[in-house]
């Protein structure tokens, strides 16, 4: 059978938004989902018993950062990620290819892989589609991607069909190099930037070469949010309803709701943790600037809607002085609301596809969250 097994519970006629439930080594998640990304292995100031408290199903965390440090032999040394950071639900571990790219001038693309020089202290590495599944072979993580190109936007066509090419070659070498299938289940990523015509070549490669998931890869790259959403809509169609959609890098509230409605499963951003520590918070109403002088006496809730531990115990006041302050507390619970807020709401999702009354939902949301 494999690493995982999805299983569709239920899909909406109207909008192809999709209810299911994927089967992992380490417990079963209830999709669509949101993973809180835990890039070094952790999500940055919580315990992995907060993270349960707050219903964390799955938790991201990044190919190229634990290979630089500490390295993945040590991990594997250490019984795997699972045990290295006392987390015994599922891991998904990307290929560290958006960070690797992402470097520009400090690194060179090349057929066999690409060289590149790290940004702690400029040492020079090579990973290749073989070396990344061998890194996250020794991660042990439950879900692994393939090492791909991610092109910038914008990006001119013939650039991004060479990526796309390049990427869809690596694919087929990171699956005869993946050498765990029955503990791991190996993702392809569809690429093809914005043109239509390569992001539906990318879906038929994939598929032919055969993977137990799909990565929506390329997107959330800085283009605007309409390009995002039209790449969705002829994407998403493509894919098999039988395996798992997972959107890279994307999880802003608005977003999540308009990718499940496009019928993506899986999510996952740093924006909630990141946010956080720059003090400001996701509420039912909008984002709330913590630090702002308006707050200074505001003696009530963060969300008055919210029922998660900061909300029952904390003010706004006294959430702005910890931020003022410097205090690390202040970012640790406004982390703890931002990943409770986003997990609850993928959590309202679930139960608004159930009931089939998710358009309805989405458009009470976005009333009061701003965004109409």
């Amino acid at each position: 059978m494999g690493a995982i097994k999805y299983e569709l519970i239920k899909e909406c006629k109207q909008t192809g938004a999709r209810r299911g439930r994927l089967h992992t080594p380490h417990g079963i998640i209830e999709t669509p989902i949101f993973m809180p990304v835990g890039t070094q292995a952790t999500v940055k100031s919580m315990t992995p018993e907060e993270l349960k408290v707050i219903e964390a199903q799955i938790i991201l965390s990044n190919t190229y950062h634990l290979y630089l440090r500490p390295g993945h032999e040590l991990v594997k040394k250490a019984g795997g990620l699972h045990k290295f950071m006392n987390w015994d639900r599922p891991i998904l571990t990307d290929s560290g290819g958006f960070q690797v790219f992402s470097l520009g001038e400090l690194r060179k693309i090349k057929e066999e892989g690409v060289t590149f020089q790290s940004h702690l202290d400029g040492s020079k590495h090579f990973l290749s589609p073989e070396k990344v599944m061998e890194i996250q072979n020794a991660l042990g993580s439950d879900i692994i991607m393939c090492f791909d190109e991610c092109a910038p936007y914008p990006a001119t066509y013939e650039y991004t069909r060479d990526s796309l090419d390049r990427t869809i070659r690596w694919a087929k070498r990171c699956k005869d190099a993946h050498k765990n299938t029955e503990n791991q289940a190996l993702f392809g990523i569809i690429q093809g930037g914005m043109y239509r015509d390569l992001r539906e070549k990318s879906v038929k490669e994939m598929l032919e070469i055969d993977f137990p998931g799909y990565s929506i890869g390329g997107l959330s790259v800085g283009e605007p949010k309409e390009i995002m959403y039209e790449m969705l809509e002829y994407t998403t169609p493509l894919l098999p309803k039988d395996k798992p959609r997972y959107l890279m890098g994307v999880g802003s509230p608005d977003a999540l709701l308009e990718g499940v409605l496009r019928g993506v499963d899986m999510f996952d951003c740093v924006l909630q943790t990141r946010i956080a520590r720059n003090g400001t918070a996701m509420t039912s109403g909008g984002r709330v600037v913590i630090r702002n002088a308006k707050y200074m006496e505001d003696f009530t809730p963060l969300d008055h809607e919210c029922d998660c531990y900061v909300c029952k115990n904390y003010t706004r006041a006294y959430l702005r002085h910890l931020i003022k302050a410097g205090e690390i507390l202040g970012a640790r619970l406004l982390t703890y609301h931002n990943l409770y807020f986003s997990l609850n709401l993928m959590k309202n999702v679930r139960l608004a596809i159930e009931e089939d009354r998710l358009l309805d939902f989405k458009e009470e949301f976005f009333k009061k969250y701003g965004y109409c």
